[in-house]
């Protein structure tokens, strides 16, 4: 595999990465307003990157082969909807501020729970980086470098905040700063993995490329849904979040636009 997409598909574990280190450097848990324009910020980078990174191109090249451009787009939404939902109701795991878990019962440990509800949202991320590259290695499917690049970023600066808030709140609960540290990064180890393989599936099987890139969408959009926008509903109540929604959906849509 060449050298940049390694680094490409690198670059959001490292926005992760950066993220949990911030608890080696912070003496208090991040304030609830940074908290909600932080998710804000994220679920625009997501919404933002789901439209122009997947679903746009998703039907573009459906248009340019011949086929009917929104069929792949809307199939392959509902299905990343429905493959995040199965997720949801098998993998225990529980939401951060949430007091029972979901998926299947287990005796696993509330930070093991908390670690796994993280990796499982961070699958649909892989999976969009992936993708990408993946129609970049393709050939003429209208995805550039710098589209790629873009997304790679995009995603990378929503992890940051992301990995602050998973390491963060662990450190509150008296869980050693080391171990938080590694249990925030952790949780974004599955985006390159999840990004390899949507590769090495989409280079088998090129002409599904516009359904996966829709998959992706809908993945991450369902994470968008579930999770994000109702953490930012959590009292204490704030329009802060639609602030951080809108500089994150700018910025990605900018750097897609710009780089693209």
């Amino acid at each position: 595999m060449d050298t940049n997409i390694i680094i490409g598909l690198l670059i959001p574990f490292l926005g992760t990465t950066l993220g949990a280190a911030m608890v080696l450097v912070l003496r208090k848990d991040i304030n609830h307003h940074l908290q909600k324009l932080l998710l804000g910020f994220a679920s625009g980078v997501m919404i933002a990157a789901s439209v122009w990174s997947l679903l746009l191109p998703a039907i573009e090249q459906t248009k340019n082969q011949g086929g009917i451009a929104w069929l792949p787009a809307a199939l392959g939404f509902l299905l990343g909807i429905g493959f995040l939902l199965a997720l949801d109701s098998l993998i225990p795991h529980l939401h951060r501020n949430a007091e029972k878990a979901e998926g299947l019962h287990t005796k696993a440990k509330k930070n093991t729970m908390l670690l796994l509800a993280v990796t499982l949202h961070n699958i649909p991320e892989g999976m969009a980086v992936g993708v990408v590259f993946a129609g970049l290695l393709a050939g003429e499917t209208g995805i550039t470098a710098s589209a790629a690049l873009a997304l790679s970023m995009g995603i990378a600066i929503q992890n940051f905040p992301e990995g602050a808030i998973v390491s963060m709140p662990l450190r509150g609960a008296n869980v050693s700063k080391g171990k938080a540290f590694l249990y925030g990064t952790l949780s974004g180890v599955v985006e390159p993995i999840a990004a390899v393989i949507t590769i090495l599936l989409t280079s088998i099987l090129v002409p599904v490329l516009p359904y996966v890139l829709a998959f992706a969408a809908g993945a991450m959009i369902y994470v968008v849904v579930e999770e994000l926008i109702p953490d930012l509903q959590e009292d204490p109540h704030t329009n802060i979040g639609i602030i951080g929604v809108a500089i994150g959906f700018v910025l990605m849509m900018i750097l897609d636009v710009a780089l693209g």
